[in-house]
């Protein structure tokens, strides 16, 4: 019995020692896990707040370098006409300032006195200072007050030039209101998750919330902050008057009112004052603390697991079991959260890239389950090829971003045409827009100029960024059209005129935005908008491409009805293929309910010889239809809108079936996917289908497969070129991009040859025979010898055929790169990912005899 309690004795003091071991492990993890949330915090939000003081410091002394310099230009630009001449210099002088949105602006002279230009005075609150930044050349902004009292920005830059009668003035000072900086930088946005202040050194207030109403910082901390783990009040003041005496950030945790947060103190440039911004500190502390209570949650699943043993042991082994089961479900949820949260991140990146990736998947797995419809096979392929294009494009636009910003972005002026533009456009977004059930429209009008000369890829980014604008912006079930029309060009002849109108019936844009919109970076702030995503980049590059095109962009909208952008851009016409769209004197009626259309394409089918008419709606369709059957008279083809008012155009084509019979042929025009309704349109008996826009050659190169069989034209398609026999070497250092180009350029008919590196493709024409080789396609970027240093070996050797083509076959695609090439002795550029048909063109070129 002793033995029996002393073992029980020993027991429960073992168990009781075991519990209060797990409970101080626990306590102790506690307060370490705790500590570890403080300083993760405190760590994160230094960086935070380092970087959100950094992007406003950038932005504000953008804003500020910009005004200094509109005042700057001033002193640097006067006119020689007004030198002499003080009344008229005065007046320049008043009407630039003005223009440059100045309240008022004043002459600086060396004595410290300020003379008004125009507008009311001006007296800075810091005098000599302001003076001595003058007389040192320096371009500062001072706070200063105007003659009402009230406290301004004075911008001051150093005059440049003498002015006539006021040889002893130093300075052009032009007059802000204090709310210019805080409405820039939006220091004051409602839904912001932080909030700024600007002060002095002495810590009085240039720009405050509207929840600070002392005249001092330093007052606002006396009487605002807490005292908190050993720090007064008095000490935060300290040492952020020591940062701000040595220039040096300054970041701390401080409490007001009970709450936690993080400030963060850096001076701000071209001026003697300092941004301070505060977060709450349970917005960063939130994530951190999630993270903790599962930490500690972990804990203490551990030290009850540890009991639990302790019990299996006096009690039951399966307590235990279960307990280690239940342990590993809880690392599996946390797991399968975890794997969540990293593809909600995921998924939310790079949309504009997703769409064509998208396009070119999901047309992969269509074309796979239909390999037995080669017509469904071709029509994926082509959307794939476009998809693919587009993708490209937007590659090419990231790594071009810097050049634009820098305005150093130059254009690849090239064949192209208008048609297969907007087949690829409309083929893009058709997607997006079947997503959010809008109603899309696009037409053209009187273009008889389709191919032109232009930058496809900046023509294409032009248009894709105003269309992905609207469908952002349109609600569901809302409007959208496209329209092009041709006219007379104020460059003569050789051009062509092209308007490009993108319509919507969306959110609409303010007022106060529409003069901004074309700026980098801006967004509307306003509700309707903040859960749109953007960079606020995309109109200002359309601006900018727009701009280098010599063309013009502008914007008219209101809120709640719609937005209308508009492009004009003058086009340098491209040289017609010799061929005559001339098709036999049909008689055909058009069916759209758009009229302009309607005579757009009456009038384009006239030019290819035919005769039609047109009606508005599907009613007046099958009256016409079947009162010209009734006088045997029949159209020869039909050409039916699917989105007509009241009847569609498959419910019209089933009527006119009823009175017709099979022999007429009635062909669908839409914007949209033919293959949601190819089936039902097909049942109703329709024959076929075309893609608007209706371009001349799209209406020319449909229709002719119609034509009676005792007069047959072939359907236009490009010849693939024919190189039977010619030998190609072909310089390039990747094996894989090697067998590519080998698959696909041997169906031209080439003889190709490989040389590793620019060496060995130096070595390899050396040792040929003179003519061996027709042509060199040599990449750039190779080991040992690069594709300049191997074109300038083989020009400068005396051999008779050194003069042969060479073209450079690279991923070195930009403008300057082309540029390079041609300087370094080559012919012309082709870019990777290589096109076969762009291959043959170019090699057509210079290889037929």
């Amino acid at each position: 019995m002793k033995m029996k309690n002393k073992i029980n004795h020993f027991l429960v003091a073992s168990l009781i020692a075991v519990c209060i071991v797990c409970i101080s492990v626990f306590a102790l993890l506690t307060l370490y896990i705790n500590r570890q949330n403080d300083e993760t915090v405190s760590q994160l939000g230094n960086i935070y707040m380092s970087n959100m003081n950094d992007r406003i410091i950038k932005h504000f002394e953008t804003m500020t370098e910009h005004r200094m310099t509109q005042l700057e230009s001033l002193s640097e630009t006067i006119p020689p006409e007004y030198v002499n001449d003080e009344d008229a210099l005065n007046q320049w002088l008043v009407y630039n300032v003005q223009t440059r949105g100045f309240d008022s602006a004043a002459y600086c002279y060396d004595d410290g006195s300020l003379e008004s230009l125009y507008g009311g005075g001006l007296t800075p609150s810091d005098p000599e200072s302001f003076l001595d930044y003058m007389k040192k050349g320096e371009k500062r902004l001072a706070i200063g007050y105007n003659d009402d009292g009230e406290q301004v920005i004075l911008t001051g830059v150093p005059l440049t030039s003498k002015i006539p009668g006021k040889e002893d003035c130093i300075a052009l000072v032009g007059e802000l209101p204090i709310s210019y900086i805080a409405d820039t930088l939006s220091l004051e946005e409602e839904d912001s998750l932080i909030y700024s202040f600007v002060i002095r050194a002495d810590g009085g207030f240039v720009v405050r919330t509207s929840d600070a109403y002392r005249d001092n910082y330093f007052d606002r901390v006396e009487n605002v902050y807490e005292d908190w783990k050993g720090k007064s009040r008095s000490d935060y003041i300290a040492e952020l008057k020591e940062a701000i005496a040595a220039n040096m950030d300054y970041s701390a945790i401080i409490q007001i009112e009970g709450e936690r947060r993080h400030v963060y103190c850096s001076s701000l440039p071209n001026s003697v004052w300092y941004l301070v911004t505060l977060m709450p500190y349970g917005a960063l502390n939130e994530s951190v603390e999630t993270l903790g209570t599962r930490s500690l949650l972990a804990a203490l699943f551990s030290c009850a697991a540890i009991l639990i043993v302790v019990l299996i042991v006096f009690f039951k082994y399966f307590s235990m079991n279960r307990a280690q089961m239940e342990e590993l479900e809880e690392a599996k949820e946390t797991a399968i959260n975890a794997s969540k949260s990293k593809s909600e991140f995921l998924s939310n990146m790079s949309h504009d890239i997703r769409t064509p990736m998208n396009a070119i998947m999901g047309m992969t797995a269509i074309a796979t389950a239909n390999m037995n419809n080669p017509q469904q096979v071709q029509n994926c392929l082509k959307k794939i090829t476009l998809s693919s294009r587009h993708l490209l494009g937007l590659i090419n636009d990231v790594l071009d971003m810097s050049k634009i910003e820098s305005g150093k972005m130059t254009l690849n002026v090239e064949r192209i045409s208008l048609r297969e533009v907007m087949d690829g456009i409309v083929s893009i977004v058709q997607p997006q827009i079947k997503a959010k059930h809008q109603h899309f429209h696009v037409s053209i009008y009187n273009i008889m100029s389709e191919n032109i000369q232009c930058d496809g890829v900046r023509l294409n980014q032009v248009m894709l960024n105003l269309l992905s604008n609207a469908i952002k912006f349109t609600p569901e079930g809302g409007r959208i059209e496209v329209t092009l029309h041709e006219e007379v060009s104020p460059k003569g002849g050789d051009y062509v005129r092209i308007r490009i109108h993108v319509k919507d019936n969306g959110i609409g844009i303010s007022e106060e935005f529409q003069a901004q919109i074309f700026e980098s970076f801006s967004r509307e702030d306003s509700k309707r908008v903040h859960r749109t995503e953007g960079t606020g980049l995309g109109m200002a590059i359309t601006k900018y491409i727009v701009d280098a095109m010599g063309g013009e962009i502008s914007v008219s909208s209101k809120q709640g009805v719609g937005t209308e952008f508009q492009v004009v851009l003058d086009f340098e016409r491209a040289e017609e293929t010799a061929e005559d769209m001339i098709l036999p004197d049909w008689n055909m009626l058009v069916v759209d309910d758009d009229q302009q259309l309607c005579e757009s394409t009456v009038a384009s089918l006239k030019s290819i010889g035919i005769r039609a008419e047109w009606v508005l709606d599907g009613e007046t369709a099958i009256r016409v239809v079947t009162e010209h059957h009734r006088i045997h008279n029949d159209y020869h083809i039909i050409l039916l809108d699917w989105k007509l008012p009241d009847m569609d155009g498959i419910e019209t084509a089933r009527e006119l079936r009823k009175q017709l019979g099979d022999d007429v042929p009635i062909i669908l025009i839409s914007a949209y996917d033919w293959t949601e309704i190819e089936e039902e349109a097909r049942a109703a008996g329709i024959n076929g289908f075309l893609m608007k826009p209706l371009f001349r050659s799209t209406l020319f190169y449909s229709l002719r497969t119609f034509i009676d069989n005792d007069k047959p034209l072939p359907v236009h398609e490009e010849d693939m070129p024919n190189f039977a026999n010619r030998r190609i070497l072909v310089a390039e250092d990747n094996e894989l991009n090697w067998e590519i180009a080998c698959e696909l350029l041997q169906d031209l008919g080439l003889k190709l040859e490989w040389a590793e590196n620019g060496q060995v493709c130096t070595d390899m024409f050396r040792k040929s025979e003179p003519g061996y080789y027709d042509a060199i396609l040599m990449d750039i970027r190779m080991p040992i010898m690069n594709g300049y240093e191997a074109t300038e070996a083989i020009r400068a050797m005396e051999r008779s055929d050194a003069s042969l083509p060479i073209i450079a076959m690279t991923a070195d695609a930009f403008s300057e790169d082309i540029q390079r090439c041609l300087e370094h002795g080559m012919n012309a550029h082709i870019a990777k990912p290589i096109d076969v048909k762009d291959v043959g063109r170019v090699l057509k070129r210079y290889l037929e005899d």
